[in-house]
C-alpha cells in the first residue's frame, strides 16, 4: 500500500528543486552537498523532534532513504 503524503507533490518538488538549485549555484561537490544536507537534517531533528522520538524518526528516515536509493536504477 503506497504511503499518502499530507503534502502535494508539487510543493515537495518545488522545495527540492530550490535546494538543488542552491547546491548547483554554490558549485558544491557531492560530499559537501551530502554534508550540508546531513547537517540540515540533524538540525531539524534536534530542534523540532521531541528527544524521545528522535531515534524512531531517524531510523524511519534511514530506512526510507536506503529504500529510495536502492529502488533507483
Amino acid at each position: 500500500m503506497p504511503i499518502v503524503s499530507k503534502y502535494s507533490n508539487e510543493r515537495v518538488e518545488k522545495i527540492v528543486q530550490s535546494l538543488l538549485d542552491t547546491l548547483v549555484e554554490q558549485e558544491v561537490s557531492t560530499d559537501l552537498a551530502l554534508m550540508c544536507l546531513g547537517n540540515s537534517l540533524s538540525t531539524i531533528i534536534n530542534n523540532q523532534v521531541p528527544a524521545d522520538k528522535r531515534k524512531a524518526i531517524t531510523d524511519n528516515f534511514c530506512q526510507a532513504l536506503t529504500q529510495s536509493v536502492s529502488d533507483q536504477k
